[in-house]
């Protein structure tokens, strides 16, 4: 599995060298939460024709191994989408492959009437019949519809528990807060506290809880930050948030000390608390972000994960660490030399005079290095956009300009993910973009490589940057030749890499 997270960052890494990517339209949801599939509503919304329809024939044999499968018939009970183009009662033909009774009940739906083309059934208990029937009349967003599906999390139908987290999962956290009147907090904490649910949901529920909660809380995440059972520590990089939110500047300490200052911590805690860190500065508002940049600054005194955070500090703006970076550069081995990508795309993304001299360094220490950031994400690391509020502040301002970037949108999606859990199956059951991560997410630093971490978006936090970066409509080349190109060149060098660590092991 982690080959394969790995495989899709590197297609995503691909397609951002463009500024263009499916993923690039998708807005920012819940920060720490990965849905697993689609919802009812997006599916059905795709449809021409939804229905519940009972089974009137079981599913019959066939003649023989060569003979066409003979269909099963349905008769339509409820119409829940698709009024004029079917009706109640009427026969339907599809295939089903299942074992069922005749009378039991199924969603079917289907598309390009009038001659509809079925979907295969879906077995439906009678909650799940409820559900849907009440789900098509949902509005589309507000305060009623997730109150509606706040009371299926966790329920004893799990085709329905599955449903309702994966629409919180896609609202914003702006919409998760405009609920805290509704949340449950014994509840919350109660699920919390329950080991056998999956990461993904424990995700959702300590962002819950750091909306409806309180100080009353910390002695429990404190234990559990703490605590050497992973079980207990499943969603790390939600917790930490929660814990940050309800604790405030005065908990940054406990984790600094915790994760980022410790250099034993491993890969996956402290890209984890580097996750909690990024959503404090921008979504967060509870911390200012330079106290938290001040934080990920801490990761620079580690080399080997050092370009977790470049991208971070650039898109903050945070050009104090330019001698720091140029240090890392200047003195990368075979165990960090993927920091080298990462330095050159800050230095190109920084105004000041000095990080062009700074990239003339860089050339001369390891031109093969900035040749890669040149041509791996040949778009400029970021645009000057004139900003009117900035020019009206032209003393507080010299210097400084507004960025927008024209190449990071697809990292930032996949760079913002969560990190999955070995023990989660709903994060292993995720769809490839979901769980498309940095590469070596997964794995330790001495396995990744130095094609990962992309270009930087310095002016707007990543969800501003999805939604409002202006990008230019690509032609058909830029589509399709320029990714394909650079996704093999990229997995060309992935492939170098790993074949020379192999020829010297």
């Amino acid at each position: 599995m982690y080959r394969r997270i790995r495989n899709w960052s590197l297609v995503i890494a691909g397609l951002a060298l463009v500024g263009w990517s499916p993923l690039a339209s998708v807005a920012r949801a819940c920060p720490f939460c990965s849905a697993t599939a689609q919802t009812f509503t997006e599916e059905m919304g795709t449809m021409d024709v939804v229905v519940i329809a009972q089974l009137l024939d079981p599913p019959a044999k066939a003649q023989s191994a060569g003979s066409e499968i003979p269909k099963s018939r349905f008769e339509i009970a409820k119409v829940l989408k698709g009024d004029g183009l079917v009706k109640p009662k009427q026969v339907l033909e599809t295939l089903y492959f299942g074992d069922g009774t005749k009378g039991k009940a199924f969603l079917v739906m289907g598309i390009d009437p009038p001659n509809v083309m079925w979907s295969t059934p879906l077995p439906l208990s009678n909650r799940a019949q409820n559900y849907l029937e009440k789900i098509v009349k949902l509005p589309k967003d507000g305060t009623e519809r997730y109150v509606f599906f706040r009371d299926f999390l966790e329920d004893e139908d799990e085709m329905l528990a599955r449903d309702a987290y994966d629409e919180f999962a896609k609202a914003s956290y702006d919409t998760v807060k405009s609920l805290k009147e509704h949340l449950n907090h014994h509840q919350l904490v109660s699920w919390i506290k329950n080991a056998d649910i999956p990461a993904s949901r424990r995700r959702l529920y300590f962002v819950m809880l750091g909306i409806c909660g309180d100080e009353k809380d910390l002695p429990m995440l404190e234990e559990m930050i703490t605590s050497s059972d992973r079980k207990q520590r499943q969603g790390l990089d939600a917790l930490i948030g929660c814990y940050l939110t309800l604790k405030g500047e005065a908990g940054l300490p406990m984790i600094e000390d915790a994760f980022l200052k410790d250099k034993k911590s491993d890969y996956a805690d402290t890209y984890a608390v580097i996750m909690a860190l990024r959503f404090h500065a921008t979504d967060g508002k509870v911390i200012e972000q330079k106290r938290v940049i001040q934080s990920l600054r801490l990761m620079l005194e580690r080399p080997e994960l050092a370009d977790l955070v470049i991208p971070d500090l650039a898109r903050w703006e945070d050009w104090s660490a330019m001698n720091k970076l140029f240090d890392l550069y200047k003195n990368a081995d075979e165990k960090t030399s993927w920091v080298r990508v990462p330095v050159v795309n800050y230095l190109r993304a920084c105004p000041l005079p000095k990080a062009k001299e700074l990239l003339k360094e860089c050339e001369k220490i390891d031109p093969q290095s900035v040749k890669r950031a040149n041509t791996f994400f040949p778009a400029p690391a970021v645009t000057p956009v004139p900003s009117a509020e900035k020019a009206t502040q032209s003393g507080k301002s010299a210097g400084k300009s507004q960025y927008v970037s024209t190449s990071a949108e697809a990292v930032g999606v996949a760079y913002d993910a969560p990190v999955p859990e070995a023990d989660d199956a709903s994060q292993r059951d995720a769809s490839p973009a979901a769980t498309a991560v940095p590469a070596a997410r997964a794995g330790t630093a001495k396995n990744r490589t130095s094609t990962v971490v992309a270009s930087v978006n310095p002016g707007a936090s990543p969800a501003k940057a999805l939604r409002t970066s202006p990008v230019a409509p690509p032609n058909l080349w830029l589509l399709l030749g320029v990714p394909i190109l650079a996704g093999a060149a990229l997995w060309f060098v992935q492939w170098s890499i790993l074949r020379g660590k192999m020829g010297r092991g």
